[in-house]
């Protein structure tokens, strides 16, 4: 019994010094987290680059692998032409739907006011509210300067995104010459491979997991529409599609307009109440159904990890970091599974407690 107790005494440091690397850690963490947050205007775009770069990347490899035909330059510059189309036809769909619901305003204003005063008569207000006056104790003039800041950091940063994917483009040819000068030696090499290999994957496997979930709810909520009656099916099917991009609550935000829409549009209640029940059942049994197990099998993060994800990097960088959150993890757990010291945290964010097959014991 005696000599057991040395054998225990000499591990205490040990665990002392594993316990202060992964406390040194998450204050690291905490620290980049705020320089990220001070540096948002400008690190931004550049991640968003970063991110469709490896997109595009990704598209081309598959197309040259489908496509025999096309080499590489060719099938680089027919996946830039489809990504850069699919953004076209977006921001054509928004903006010709944007027409159609002001030429339509008069319409859909009458219909708010008579659900207005249904529902004042089934409570027993004494005054019906109307439009008008709702937005009057609203004061839109109020929420103008903000708006317009908004749209002016939306477009400054869409032509950010533009300027550095063109650079990243352009600086493709040198990547393998400063990598081997950043790596000189084959060890240094292969490490650096892996982790940049692990997070290429995670990024592509994400995308292809959140693709074809957005084309399972995009696809049957097109049908309820349909079978509804529902108008701008086409412009609800984009928003579906592109909000399914944000974890978690993406494609719950998504249904939620047309299904709003249907109850300001529709007549009786009743189409309007079978169309948010459907679009909400979609979301519902896609996202806890088929997603999770698609999402664990490719991507190996802990669901409530995806959760936290969010919340932090939605703090940090807004809509952007909402979009860009799983993304970012899951850099962070190929580069934190790559060093023993920081292993342990790799470990807490992974689905089954083995970030990644290949590493060391």
């Amino acid at each position: 019994m005696d000599k057991t107790k040395p054998a225990k005494d000499s591990d205490a440091p040990g665990s002392l010094l594993k316990m202060l690397a992964v406390a040194n850690i998450v204050v690291a963490v905490i620290l980049v987290g705020a320089a990220f947050y001070v540096l948002r205007r400008i690190l931004e775009p550049l991640v968003l680059a970063v991110f469709l770069l490896i997109v595009i990347d990704g598209l081309a490899r598959a197309l040259a692998r489908r496509v025999k035909v096309l080499k590489g330059w060719m099938a680089l510059t027919l996946a830039i032409v489809l990504i850069v189309g699919v953004f076209g036809l977006t921001l054509w769909l928004s903006a010709d739907n944007a027409a159609n619901f002001a030429a339509q305003a008069p319409t859909y204003t009458a219909r708010i006011n008579a659900v207005l005063l249904s529902a004042a008569q089934r409570f027993g207000l004494s005054a019906t509210p109307t439009t008008a006056s709702l937005l009057g104790e609203l004061n839109p003039a109020r929420y103008a300067g903000v708006l317009a800041t908004g749209l002016s950091h939306f477009v400054e940063g869409a032509v950010f995104v533009l300027v550095y994917l063109g650079f990243l483009l352009a600086s493709r040819r040198g990547f393998s010459a400063k990598f081997g000068e950043l790596f000189r030696t084959a060890t240094e090499r292969a490490e650096a491979g892996r982790v940049f290999e692990r997070v290429r994957r995670g990024v592509e496997s994400y995308i292809w997991v959140q693709t074809v979930v957005g084309v399972i709810i995009t696809a049957a909520s097109a049908a309820i529409m349909v079978a509804c009656g529902l108008s701008h099916v086409a412009f609800w099917c984009v928003i579906i599609f592109l909000a399914n991009y944000i974890p978690a609550i993406g494609a719950a935000v998504g249904v939620l307009f047309p299904a709003l829409f249907g109850l300001m549009e529709f007549d009786g209640i009743v189409r309007a109440m079978v169309l948010v029940v459907g679009l909400e059942a979609t979301h519902f049994v896609v996202s806890h159904v088929v997603q999770p197990r698609m999402q664990g099998r490719s991507l190996n993060l802990d669901p409530i990890v995806v959760l936290l994800a969010l919340t932090f990097w939605g703090a940090v960088w807004g809509t952007v970091g909402a979009f860009l959150s799983t993304p970012l993890t899951v850099a962070a757990m190929a580069i934190l599974a790559e060093f023993r010291p920081s292993r342990p945290i790799a470990v807490l964010l992974s689905s089954d407690g083995k970030p990644y097959a290949d590493l060391e014991t």
